[in-house]
């Protein structure tokens, strides 16, 4: 007999017809959060993410969860030592090695708006090695791309992000890496959708099966 797989990759055309507009768990919408929702929600919303989307839509269904998880996300995103074109450069990373679409829309924008240049972009999006001018900008992608691919830094890669932003910035990036990492698996594993104003230019190849994305070497 046949034994079903409960294991198998959805393919990327399974993917794209599934994560259009529905997701997998229900999403609280405003008018029926209840009040411990609603107080996490006013918070997101009054702070300088200024609307909820991604994952802490799902992650209200655990108020408290929710609650943690947006100040924790906060304090990575915005107040480390770190500047925020580097963060964004970590985060795009991230979300290149998942596929992860949402995570891709908002954090490019947000990395070209802190002066990634283009070409580092595109090539990220496109996973080709990114060549890079700033010496930061190539550190920080080395240390997200090694921690990403292999669980891993080397020290010839840790040592130079040490040495410049500190024992504080080398934590913090780390966090950063892991934090988005989390959110990544939440949008992919809910099959959060992207808010409808939003559109997704991720690269992903159409027949491919979902796969964690190469991510090559900088020059």
């Amino acid at each position: 007999m046949k034994r079903e797989s409960a294991g198998r990759r959805p393919s990327a055309s399974e993917r794209k017809t599934t994560n259009v507009n529905v997701a997998r768990i229900l999403l609280p919408a405003p008018e029926t959060m209840s009040p411990e929702q609603r107080a996490v929600f006013d918070a997101v919303v009054s702070g300088p993410r200024g609307a909820l989307i991604g994952p802490l839509r799902a992650a209200l269904h655990n108020p408290e969860l929710a609650g943690r998880w947006q100040q924790l996300g906060e304090i990575l995103r915005y107040h480390t030592t770190l500047p925020a074109r580097l963060s964004e450069l970590a985060i795009i990373v991230t979300a290149r090695r998942w596929n992860s679409e949402l995570e891709w829309v908002v954090h490019s924008n947000a990395a070209r708006k802190a002066g990634l240049p283009e070409t580092v972009i595109e090539a990220i999006n496109a996973a080709r090695p990114p060549e890079f001018e700033d010496r930061q900008d190539a550190e920080i992608y080395a240390f997200a791309r090694e921690l990403q691919m292999y669980g891993h830094v080397s020290e010839e890669t840790y040592a130079p992000v040490r040495e410049r932003w500190q024992e504080r910035g080398v934590v913090e990036l780390t966090a950063v890496i892991g934090y988005y990492t989390m959110v990544s698996m939440t949008l992919n594993a809910h099959r959060i959708p992207l808010p409808d104003d939003m559109r997704s230019d991720l690269l992903v190849r159409e027949g491919e099966e979902i796969h964690l994305s190469t991510l090559p070497a900088g020059e």
